[in-house]
């Protein structure tokens, strides 16, 4: 039988030495480098960011296309539809008046919530921080979006609404 040493400490004490007030104490350098690591690789991640915007900008809408029957939509209607192959883009199209029709993407340029028209106001709005864009033109009336909405250019022809690119200015970056 082994004996207890009353006196001694227990020898995991002596492979591990640290105290447990000393275990849980950050020095300043420590929370400093840890600030420091974490600045950084949210720099980077921003950079990524930046990169992959430029050297890969949204492709242009190729074409005309379909999207509904004139008659569906109602004047002072909004209609959600979406265009794209692999990354479906959603977007509204806005029956102003009989024969003004106005076509949209559906995510805010300030945070890509769904926007939607608000016909009692004749303006598209962003509920979540409270943006308004013109539904004629869709430039920022108030809020936090800081571009324009992407708009398409809408033909109707022979009853039936096609949508295709617009100009290239409005679109988000």
């Amino acid at each position: 039988m082994a004996k207890k040493d009353s006196g001694k400490e227990p020898s995991w004490k002596a492979d591990f030495p640290i105290e447990s007030k000393r275990a849980t104490h950050v020095s300043r350098r420590e929370f400093a480098k840890f600030l420091g690591l974490l600045s950084g690789a949210f720099a980077l991640s921003n950079g990524f960011i930046v990169i992959r915007a430029m050297a890969f900008p949204d492709e242009r809408l190729e074409g005309e296309h379909f999207v509904v029957d004139a008659d569906k939509v109602p004047v002072g209607e909004m209609l959600q539809f979406e265009i794209g192959g692999e990354d479906l883009i959603p977007y509204i199209l806005i029956r102003l008046e009989e024969n003004k029709w106005r076509a949209f993407e559906q995510k805010c340029t300030h945070l890509t919530c769904a926007v939607r028209y608000r016909e009692d106001v004749n303006k598209i709005e962003c509920p979540c921080h409270n943006g308004w864009f013109s539904a004629d033109t869709g430039e920022v009336l108030q809020g936090p979006p800081p571009r324009p909405l992407p708009q398409l250019e809408v033909v109707v022809r022979e009853g039936k609404v096609y949508v295709r690119e617009g100009e290239r200015e409005n679109r988000a970056v």
